[in-house]
Order: C-alpha cells, then sequence, then structure tokens
C-alpha cells in the first residue's frame, strides 16, 4: 500500500525534474545565441543614460572583470526573459492535469496575462522612466562632479528597476486572485482604495531613487493597474457558478 502511494509522488517528481530541465536547457540555448551580441545588449541598455551624459563623460569599469561579467550578466537575464514562453509552457503543462475545468479557464490566463504586465512594466521603465529619471539624476549632479557610472553598478540598478516594474505591473493579477479566491471581495478592496493608493507610493519611495519623478512613475501605474484589477473583477466567474461547474463535471 505505501509503495502504491510513493509512486504518484515518484512520478510527479520526476515529471517536475524533466520539465525544470526543459526550462533550463531552453534557457541555455538562448544565452549561448545571444552571447555573441552581448556588448550590443549592453549598449543598447545603457543607452538611456549615455543619451544624457556630458559628451566628455562615458561609463566605466571599476573592477577587472567588468567589462565581461556586466555584459554577460545582462544575456543571461535576457535569456531568461526571452524564454518565460518555454517556462510558462512548462509550468502550465505540469499544473493544469489537477486543475478542475473552471479552474482552468482561469489559472491559463491569467498566467498568460502576468508574463505579458511584466514585461510591459519592463518596457515602460526603460521607454518612459530611464529617460526622465536619468536626465533628471545627471542634471542634478553638482558642479565640477563628472558624471561615470559603473558598468556593473549601473546594471545592477536597471535590473533592480526592472524587477520593482514588472513586479508592479502585477498588480491587476493580485487584486483578481485575491477576489476569486475569497481572501476578499472587490467592494471591499474599493473601500481600502485610499490605503492602496497610500502603499502604492511608499512602495515607490522604497524601489526607486530618491527623486519624485521616478517614486510617482512607479505609484501612478500601480494605482491605475489596481483600478484595472477591480474593473476585470466584474467578469470573473461567481464562486456558486463554479461550484456548479464542477460538480456537473464530476457527475458526468
Amino acid at each position: 500500500m505505501q509503495n502504491a502511494d510513493q509512486q504518484p509522488l515518484i512520478s510527479h517528481l520526476v515529471e517536475l525534474r524533466d520539465r525544470l530541465l526543459r526550462g533550463i536547457l531552453a534557457i541555455l540555448l538562448i544565452a549561448v545565441c545571444l552571447l555573441p551580441f552581448a556588448n550590443d545588449l549592453y549598449l543598447l541598455l545603457s543607452d538611456p543614460l549615455l543619451k544624457h551624459l556630458p559628451e566628455t563623460s562615458s561609463m566605466i569599469a571599476t573592477e577587472v572583470a567588468s567589462p565581461f561579467l556586466a555584459p554577460f550578466k545582462l544575456t543571461l537575464s535576457t535569456a531568461i526573459l526571452l524564454s518565460m514562453p518555454v517556462l510558462l509552457y512548462q509550468l502550465w503543462s505540469f499544473i493544469a492535469p489537477g486543475l478542475y475545468q473552471h479552474e482552468k479557464r482561469i489559472v491559463f490566463p491569467l498566467m498568460f496575462a502576468s508574463t505579458v504586465l511584466f514585461v510591459l512594466g519592463i518596457l515602460f521603465a526603460y521607454f518612459v522612466v530611464f529617460p526622465l529619471m536619468f536626465g533628471f539624476l545627471t542634471q542634478a549632479a553638482p558642479e565640477g562632479v563628472a558624471v561615470m557610472t559603473d558598468i556593473s553598478h549601473y546594471l545592477n540598478f536597471v535590473l533592480k528597476l526592472f524587477f520593482a516594474f514588472g513586479f508592479a505591473f502585477e498588480v491587476p493579477i493580485v487584486t483578481l486572485l485575491l477576489i476569486w479566491t475569497g481572501i476578499t471581495t472587490r467592494h471591499s478592496l474599493k473601500e481600502k482604495r485610499p490605503y492602496v493608493i497610500v502603499g502604492a507610493f511608499v512602495i515607490g519611495m522604497l524601489l526607486t531613487p530618491p527623486d519624485v519623478i521616478s517614486q510617482s512613475l512607479l505609484a501612478l501605474p500601480m494605482w491605475l493597474l489596481f483600478e484595472l484589477g477591480l474593473f476585470c473583477a466584474r467578469f470573473l466567474p461567481k464562486k456558486n457558478e463554479e461550484t456548479e461547474s464542477s460538480e456537473t463535471e464530476d457527475g458526468d
């Protein structure tokens, strides 16, 4: 009896291992393809800052291995981002057999939407936030101070902001999940709107540089995306409808 119980667990662990290996393989293959363009990727990433540096300034490398490690780290991060469709498919294939039909109808769209929103957060940071933020920060330097950013520090700073804006753009998904799982209700969240707005600005203050522009450009989208989540929650299936649907399927 114990062996019979262990068999499904072992088969699930084997399947999980295989899907993890496929995801890692996809990341490695994309990274190998991108390695010849590592310096070009870094140049693209640093373009928002380079546009605002004085003509006499440039980026610098203060560590011996930085000229290699910084582009390599960026290449690996880009490979992970580009392999998200494969990773998402592997995750969905693993969890889908254990879901009811009504759960499948909402879980996969939420997974897909969360990936799209994360990418949109990164694009928003790169095309909207970075030009404004770097323009302000470089102009704010005291007279006689040459702005020359280390390439490793710049990469770490940018990746931190990418993740901050990527996760901030997940607010609609979090809102929908809270309502769908019954943890809270749409009406309750609407009543807590003032606290959500304050919380968005606090998060913006903690995750972005100490300037009003970047803080506001993170907080305002979080608030608007929260409102989007509340609006989309109108179209979530009711709990009683889901129960009836699952009971009908079980009866069939």
